[in-house]
């Protein structure tokens, strides 16, 4: 595999839309007409009605707009946590944490700071094999079949090798999306595909030094 981009970011790119915004715009109580209003004026009176509303209860309505199979409970509990806590990183399920990503992103706009600065990393890597039926595994699971790529690359005390061992050695792994986000696969030349992804700088943070290595990966088999 070949290292061929690794930038850190702050943001995810198109993490928003207008839809979005006027969902939170609503859950704020912003009574005004929405629907005329473009993308720019869109974010900026979500930006200031946010800020209006303080950190904690700012961060109580992304949550709620983000994360609506939480109890209301578990979201005033984790709003009033979130400006120590690093939920990207943190929070016990990893499926959830590219939303809060997102989330921190954006509370950090409205509040010029205040909340933790998340960093993640956005790859662009070059996976070469000797013959084309060895990207079959691509193709049956993405995001497992890469998780365990990037896992592998890595030493036996990274962090993902220790807390995702059995499912990296195994053949199911549920919580792949949760490690890797926005995954796509850019190029296939039969023996050379290209790929990009965004993810937490907490996963890949080896990555930044390291740009051409040797590794296995499987598939997901069906149970």
């Amino acid at each position: 595999m070949k290292n061929a981009a690794f930038r850190k970011v702050s943001k995810i790119q198109g993490a928003w839309s207008d839809r979005d915004y006027r969902a939170l715009l609503s859950i704020v109580g912003f009574e005004d007409d929405v629907e005329q209003m473009d993308a720019a004026e869109l974010r900026e009176m979500c930006l200031m009605s946010l800020n209006d509303l303080g950190s904690a209860d700012a961060a109580k309505a992304v949550l709620t707009h983000l994360f609506p199979e939480l109890e209301k409970g578990k979201i005033d509990q984790v709003s009033h946590d979130m400006i120590d806590d690093r939920s990207w990183e943190e929070y016990p399920d990893c499926l959830f944490h590219e939303r809060f990503f997102s989330a921190y992103g954006l509370l950090r706009d409205a509040f010029n700071g205040t909340f933790a600065s998340p960093t993640g990393v956005e790859l662009e890597m070059t996976v070469t094999v000797e013959h084309v039926e060895d990207m079959v595994i691509f193709d049956e699971s993405l995001h497992s079949s890469i998780v365990r790529l990037l896992a592998n690359g890595q030493g036996d005390d990274a962090l993902i090798n220790r807390l995702y061992e059995d499912q990296i050695k195994g053949t199911w792994f549920p919580e792949a999306p949760g490690l890797v986000w926005q995954l796509k696969q850019l190029t296939d030349e039969g023996l050379t595909r290209q790929f990009s992804l965004v993810s937490s700088y907490f996963w890949l943070e080896n990555f930044e030094q390291v740009d051409i290595f040797d590794v296995v990966s499987h598939a997901d088999e069906e149970s």
